[in-house]
């Protein structure tokens, strides 16, 4: 599937809504389970096969992302993009999208990022997230994208950035990830 990704500073709202809409709805033509993969299931694969195998429909996707109402949208090595829809369920009681919501989709994309870019064999934990909300977030956006990409990769750390902002690229929040990678059980 190739799209094309639209760049953060748009100058047309309603045209990058409608391409995140049909990005998505290209997406979910392929059923999508949701679950853990087993570790069978993902030996010897890349991270990047890992985010292929998930948006071909072939490996579950993780089961916070249908809690909290955001998906994958695109992964490739050292980059990843999220893609979520503020709903009323994540309200805090100010009346705004709780930090919570945006620090998780936020925290998917910093670490997808770097996920998608090692070796098989390798997985990751997050040791630092740091996120600075900028802008209050509410229903009025219908959707907004996390994206991130690797600044550092070495062997043992690694570090991540990125943004999320709404179709009219207006940025609400901001933060980086420093992350530790390691053998994945099972690896020889």
């Amino acid at each position: 599937m190739n799209h094309t990704l639209q760049s953060p500073a748009s100058t047309n709202p309603e045209a990058t809504l409608a391409e995140w809409r049909a990005h998505a709805q290209a997406l979910q033509r392929s059923p999508r389970p949701v679950g853990v993969a087993r570790p069978e299931q993902v030996a010897g694969k890349t991270g990047q096969q890992v985010f292929q195998a998930m948006l071909a429909g072939e490996l579950p996707g993780a089961p916070i992302a249908q809690t909290l109402d955001f998906t994958l949208v695109h992964a490739e090595p050292g980059r990843a993009i999220f893609q979520g829809t503020p709903a009323l369920a994540h309200y805090n009681p100010l009346g705004t999208v709780h930090g919570g919501w945006l620090a998780t989709l936020l925290d998917s994309a910093l670490g997808c990022a770097l996920h998608a870019a090692l070796p098989a064999g390798k997985s990751y934990t997050t040791a630092e997230l740091k996120v600075n909300m900028v802008r209050a977030l509410t229903t009025q956006v219908p959707l907004v994208r996390a994206e991130a990409w690797v600044v550092h990769q070495g062997k043992r750390m690694a570090t991540t950035e990125g943004r999320l902002y709404g179709p009219d690229g207006k940025l609400y929040a901001h933060g980086s990830a420093t992350l530790f990678i390691f053998d994945a059980m099972g690896a020889a």
